[in-house]
């Protein structure tokens, strides 16, 4: 696919992810609910983060610097946490009542943009061979997101997800089963991705890192 169409899609999906995120954090906002709230939903950590990263991109094309777009580490993370959104989304909370949600912007955030990124990655690969660390630091925010999660859920009785509060999954024992569960797909996705990123990137394998 040509560089400018890449990245007018890009900013085309960005400002729909911003414009459905801003839309619904208005509702939110609306009803009393907390904005703490509202941002401590990894669904929309990981649309904001996305939204920006491929804004970014689409930026850097028509300002014509000589980058291609975001750094390869920044793109990691978001399709792995983008990957990882649809995932779950799919298997664990599909049926689960969503509240205030509006529907398109439930499609936008689990479905759609998880497709968007991805098929990015696909579509413009990473300029450089990426390695252990690289996997390594992508993960670190899931799992301080993860901890954030219990320990602010344990003095609040607030969690964003009900496999993660105790009261609804079967006690701790049923969380642990579950985050261990998610971790677990938030390794094979990273491993699965970066190697099809590294297959299709035309970095020689001297750039690779380490």
């Amino acid at each position: 696919m040509k560089a400018p169409l890449v990245a007018f899609l890009r900013l085309a999906f960005s400002l729909l992810t911003l414009g459905a995120m801003g839309w619904q954090l208005a509702i939110h906002l609306g009803g009393g609910y907390s904005i703490i709230n509202f941002f401590s939903y990894f669904t929309n950590l990981s649309n904001f983060f996305a939204a920006l990263v491929l804004l970014f991109g689409a930026i850097q094309f028509f300002a014509r610097k000589e980058t291609a777009g975001p750094g390869d580490l920044l793109r990691a993370a978001s399709v792995v946490n983008m990957s990882v959104v649809g995932i779950v989304f799919a298997v664990l909370l599909r049926n689960v009542d969503l509240g205030a949600l509006l529907p398109w912007v439930n499609f936008v955030l689990h479905t759609l943009m998880p497709c968007v990124v991805v098929l990015d990655w696909l579509l413009q690969p990473p300029t450089a061979k990426l390695g252990r660390r690289q996997l390594l630091q992508v993960l670190v925010f899931p799992a301080v997101y993860l901890a954030y999660t219990l320990l602010r859920g344990s003095s609040t009785g607030w969690y964003p997800y009900p496999f993660l509060n105790p009261a609804h999954a079967g006690g701790y024992g049923g969380v642990a089963a579950y985050s261990i569960g998610i971790t677990l797909t938030f390794v094979f996705a990273a491993l699965l991705l970066f190697a099809i990123g590294n297959k299709l990137s035309k970095a020689p394998a001297a750039a690779s890192h380490p």
